[in-house]
């Protein structure tokens, strides 16, 4: 398992602890509603509602939100949620592609639209961009205190594809469909993972100079604010 270089999007995310955080906790809000609204409130006959409650566990959303949540799903007056990805060209033709979940999808059409009028790049049609990335499972651990050597033979036999370290973290990548088995193994080994997601990893990158660099950053930043808005990925490398 070869390291490569492919952090752009981890690594720009890296050290805004509090702003992935909110994030986190926000997505996961909007699934707890949209299982209520699928299947009920009851996580017994409710499978789907049962995994988001175990998530929330996860990410320590605390009990009183979840509850108010499900009681709030439960009224006739919330609307559900349904998941998107706009894809974009950003500056210097950098691909970028924006998860979104929303109870409003005027909304967030107004917001996008808003965001590259003032920010630049364009919105593009469906899969022109998506093409370009491969979708992974990525962990990141914090090293102190973790043996290299042992980690990386047990993610290795749980399935990850790609072992690196990166500045004080250890970042592992795995198949989509084994992002869970490897983090359990990880768990199992007594350790706590910082982050457990899904990532889109680009299969080419798009050399950008400081300028154009800057201009995408503003761009991604800008969309990244956005209360729909869950995850930026792009394939923007900034030259040195």
């Amino acid at each position: 398992m070869a390291g490569h270089s492919k952090w752009a999007n981890i690594k720009h995310r890296k050290g805004r602890a509090d702003a992935i955080k909110g994030k986190i906790f926000s997505r996961v809000t909007k699934e707890i509603i949209s299982a209520v609204k699928q299947g009920g409130p009851d996580p017994k006959s409710n499978p789907k509602l049962r995994l988001v409650l175990q998530k929330a566990k996860e990410v320590n959303l605390p009990n009183d939100n979840i509850e108010r949540n499900i009681k709030k799903a439960s009224s006739t007056d919330q609307a559900d949620f349904v998941e998107m990805t706009y894809e974009l060209y950003g500056h210097g033709g950098v691909g970028i592609l924006v998860d979104i979940m929303t109870d409003n999808k005027n909304r967030i059409s107004s917001d996008m639209r808003i965001a590259t009028n003032k920010r630049g790049g364009t919105i593009a049609s469906p899969g022109s961009v998506a093409f370009n990335f491969d979708k992974k499972g990525v962990i990141q651990l914090a090293k102190q205190g973790i043996n290299e050597d042992d980690l990386f033979l047990a993610v290795s036999e749980a399935g990850a594809e790609d072992f690196e370290s990166v500045d004080d973290l250890f970042i592992i990548t795995t198949p989509p469909d084994l992002l869970f088995q490897v983090k359990e193994k990880i768990q199992q080994m007594g350790l706590t993972c910082e982050q457990a997601e899904f990532e889109m990893i680009p299969k080419v990158y798009v050399e950008c100079n400081e300028e154009t660099a800057k201009a995408n950053e503003a761009l991604i930043e800008w969309i990244e604010a956005l209360d729909d808005v869950d995850a930026v990925h792009h394939n923007m490398n900034k030259s040195e």
